[in-house]
């Protein structure tokens, strides 16, 4: 078969064959949601549910801290990666995002989020592989992060906390958000501890994890007094016409019908109060 005949086919199967996907880019949006399978990608996110960091009460200390941090990224500076637990409801993963959209008010495209699921945590290596060759600074977010007895994806995340031998890239931060100090289930720790040669070691290496984070923000539970300047303070904004004592009288009904207070059931409680009022939230 001459060379004229072969060049020809192996043109006609390079036509047939589908070109390969462009690399993830972070154009085009401040947000992204990292999807690994089945062909990597980050997703844009046109408008992210936030609401105004001006509007989290209760957590100042928290708030200035992850801000202060937040910005010095986007400015440029190192800053570390942060991993925020405690109280269900206090306002974790929305401190992460308000702080996200204060840092792109002062310097607009600087600073892109990307949220990482989960259950995507085993992934985490080749996103940064792929934000190493990005000109944008980024950080990369896990909600609700925690992991459960024989399950070793927390290996993952240590390497890239820790850096490995490429070393984290320097435009990225990791923010976590838990509702566990360590990261750890109680009996997964307990676990350990009772069928490991060398218990101490054991659990050593898993509680550990946390301590690859720079910076570690405590939430606790509510008080009253914080749940009405939370309650107060969206009524406000939403411009709802209530009195004060009125408005307290029924966000404490509300409270007790759910069995706790927190950010999370005050802004249940001003949606409910919004809708019955008639002003669109």
């Amino acid at each position: 078969m001459d060379t004229a005949l072969l060049t020809r086919i192996a043109e006609a199967l390079e036509r047939l064959a589908p070109p390969p996907p462009p690399p993830p880019s972070l154009e085009g949006a401040d947000a992204f949601v990292w999807h690994p399978e089945p062909t990597a990608r980050l997703s844009p996110v046109p408008k992210v549910a936030r609401v105004e960091i001006m509007l989290l009460q209760g957590i100042e200390r928290q708030k200035g801290i992850l801000l202060e941090n937040t910005l010095r990224f986007a400015r440029g500076f190192p800053a570390n990666n942060v991993m925020l637990w405690g109280a269900r409801g206090m306002g974790k993963s929305s401190l992460v995002k308000a702080a996200h959209a204060a840092a792109l008010a002062e310097r607009p495209g600087s600073l892109a989020l990307i949220e990482i699921q989960r259950e995507d945590i085993r992934t985490l290596p080749a996103l940064l592989n792929i934000l190493r060759a990005q000109p944008r600074r980024c950080l990369v977010f896990c909600d609700d992060l925690s992991f459960e007895r024989e399950d070793a994806d927390y290996k993952a995340l240590k390497s890239v906390l820790d850096g490995g031998i490429e070393g984290r890239p320097a435009n990225v931060l990791f923010y976590a958000t838990s509702n566990r100090r360590h990261l750890m289930s109680r009996d997964m720790i307990e676990n350990e501890r009772s069928t490991a040669i060398n218990p101490g070691e054991a659990v050593e290496e898993k509680v550990s994890l946390s301590d690859r984070f720079g910076l570690w923000l405590g939430f606790h539970n509510c008080d009253q007094p914080t749940y009405f300047a939370m309650v107060e303070g969206y009524a406000r904004a939403l411009g709802l016409e209530v009195g004060e004592e009125e408005l307290r009288r029924q966000a404490n009904e509300w409270s007790v019908t759910r069995g706790g207070r927190s950010g999370r059931v005050a802004w249940q409680f001003i949606q409910d109060l919004a809708g019955r009022m008639g002003v669109a939230a």
